[in-house]
């Protein structure tokens, strides 16, 4: 059996999951899968995949929250191996939890994955569907003597759990047999029991090294609704019993699930061993494989801060574009290709790393770069008249719409004796190496006239200048004046105002709440500041999430929400560059 190809220039970084990957293609794993003889639930099971034999993964967000950044780089990495060996990934929420579980977040977590290009078609599935399958397979567990009801509190649990060095002891109830612990763990189900008076865990070892391996529990007592099951339920699984079953009956074949999990993976295996020994699920049973998970500097990406920022009101909730999510990325004016060169940049380690938030801004840069039309922009507005120019006198500019890409043609951009300057353009006295205006020097405006500085009128705060007729730019004699700055504007007459965000990290330092620091206290209290810029008229028809880069100042989107048509509100994306540690000359 002759393995798939791989990916041109494939980094070298992230060959550990795909050397599993070929090898277990060119070995047939899994081609000869198939449903144990046993009857029983799995024969009944319908979620199954017909075509076992391709690999499998799956994307398994618990809908308790809006993905953020981190999981970008497991969805790229889940779904892009999926395509890349002609298989299927699966997205899957895993639901076992309902008492934190919302429609709300299972709606955004499909739109952010559909926004970042990817597709599961008819591979959606939930751990509620499986519900049935999980209690009946602990129903097995228990008559096979591999678990028991156990009556202790959490606290007494714990007494007896040990260390990582010294050995648990035995829960008394631990010698039940298995007729007294079904007949529990079917009061259980009946909801006969108060939460926290009974769990189901497996017998294990309590001398285990691992301690995930001393007696884990596996179900507990809920009485709480579900948001697709109801009130059907009073026992809940546990995500470490419920998530390695989810695969076996999915037929996934590479399970790939952050470092955090590799202590579980023993009793992952050991779960599915006993399932697939007595039939009740397929052999060979799906394979964890862990990488390190994303570590990103500026940001946290713990969903317990990001809902605290949100109930709090430090953000204006989860879409606000300061927020590592998705949601929030998406109207931050980020891309899904420019999320996509990011896992690939970064690629895939087993050794936890941090990465400097700069490359995921480089890697937005990159893409834009290449996507986004230019388009004139004057964000801190001050008038410039052109005192030699007819009042009466309009005139186009013609402008390209990006200057690398000349099939994307040219645009007329209007051109007139009042034009918008960035107020950074002038200076009255200027400094060493200042090319712009200031009285006596000349410059260029972008696509227009060379003008000279004539003064400053402080009465109505404009810049006065005179032009050469002989200048425009694309006329012959265009050149024959030389000068050193070039600067862009906007036609006063014709500019379309609009608010612009311009958005900062939101942390200030590399490391929220690094040692005992409450992590608000390194909230960037300059991460955003709307200003009121002056457009070029083009501007005025943007639709929402159309990117343009504004020239020399960045990448900007129209904001997905507060938007409306011939109205536009502009995000900054990203500027055209990190002057953090940069400073940049005139």
């Amino acid at each position: 059996m002759s393995s798939p190809p791989k990916r041109p220039q494939e980094a070298s970084h992230s060959n550990f999951i795909r050397s599993v990957i070929e090898s277990d293609h060119a070995s047939g794993k899994y081609s000869a899968r198939a449903w144990g003889g046993r009857p029983g639930p799995a024969k009944t099971h319908e979620g199954a995949p017909k075509d076992p034999a391709k690999i499998r993964t799956r994307f398994p967000p618990e809908p308790n929250g809006y993905l953020h950044i981190g999981h970008a780089k497991s969805i790229c990495l889940n779904f892009g191996l999926a395509q890349d060996y002609s298989g299927a990934c699966h997205l899957r929420f895993d639901d076992t939890n309902p008492e934190a579980e919302e429609q709300e977040y299972v709606d955004s977590i499909i739109a952010a994955v559909k926004w970042l290009g990817f597709d599961w078609g008819a591979h959606l599935y939930y751990a509620s569907d499986y519900f049935d399958f999980m209690y009946h397979a602990a129903e097995h567990l228990i008559e096979d003597g591999h678990a028991y009801v156990d009556s202790l509190n959490a606290g007494q649990m714990r007494a007896l759990r040990g260390t990582l060095s010294e050995p648990g002891k035995d829960s008394p109830y631990r010698s039940r047999n298995a007729e007294e612990n079904l007949k529990l763990f079917r009061q259980m189900r009946e909801g006969k029991f108060e939460e926290g008076t009974h769990v189901l865990r497996a017998k294990i070892d309590m001398a285990s090294p691992n301690i995930n391996m001393r007696d884990p529990a596996i179900y507990r007592i809920r009485k709480a609704a579900h948001h697709r099951t109801g009130d059907k339920w009073c026992v809940y699984p546990m995500y470490t019993y419920a998530h390695p079953i989810e695969d076996a009956l999915e037929s996934i074949t590479h399970s790939l699930c952050t470092l955090e999990f590799e202590d579980q993976r023993p009793f992952y295996d050991w779960l599915l061993e006993h399932l697939a020994r007595d039939g009740l699920i397929q052999r060979p049973p799906p394979q964890q494989i862990e990488f390190a998970r994303l570590n990103l500097t500026y940001v946290v990406l713990s969903k317990r801060r990001l809902i605290q920022l949100v109930e709090d009101k430090r953000v204006d909730g989860w879409d606000d574009p300061r927020m590592p999510t998705l949601a929030g990325a998406r109207r931050r004016g980020y891309s899904p290709e420019g999320f996509k060169l990011f896992a690939e940049r970064i690629g895939i380690s087993k050794a936890d790393s941090w990465i400097e938030y700069g490359v995921l801004e480089d890697c937005m840069r990159e893409h834009l770069n290449e996507v986004a039309p230019r388009r004139m922009a004057v964000l801190d507005p001050v008038k410039l008249v052109i005192e030699n120019y007819p009042e009466i006198k309009d005139e186009f500019a013609e402008v390209p719409n990006h200057p690398q890409k000349p099939d994307w043609g040219k645009r007329q951009v209007p051109f007139s004796r009042e034009l918008w300057i960035e107020r950074e353009d002038f200076m009255e006295t200027p400094s060493k190496g200042y090319f712009r205006l200031f009285p006596g020097n000349k410059v260029r405006l972008r696509y227009g006239y060379v003008v000279e500085c004539v003064g400053y009128d402080k009465a109505t705060d404009s810049v006065r200048c005179r032009y050469d007729p002989d200048t425009k730019s694309g006329t012959p004699g265009a050149e024959k004046v030389k000068v050193k700055g070039n600067i862009h504007w906007v036609s006063a007459k014709h500019a379309c105002s609009a608010d612009v965000r311009l958005y900062d990290r939101l942390f200030k330092a590399p490391h929220p709440g690094a040692g005992d620091r409450d992590f608000l206290q390194d909230l960037n209290s300059d991460s955003r500041k709307t200003i009121t810029a002056q457009l070029e008229p083009a501007l005025k028809q943007a639709k929402v999430e159309e990117r343009f880069q504004f020239e020399r100042h960045g990448y900007f989107v129209a904001d997905l929400k507060d938007s409306q048509p011939g109205s536009p509100v502009f995000n900054r994306a990203v500027a055209l560059r990190d002057s953090r540690d940069k400073t940049e000359k005139a």
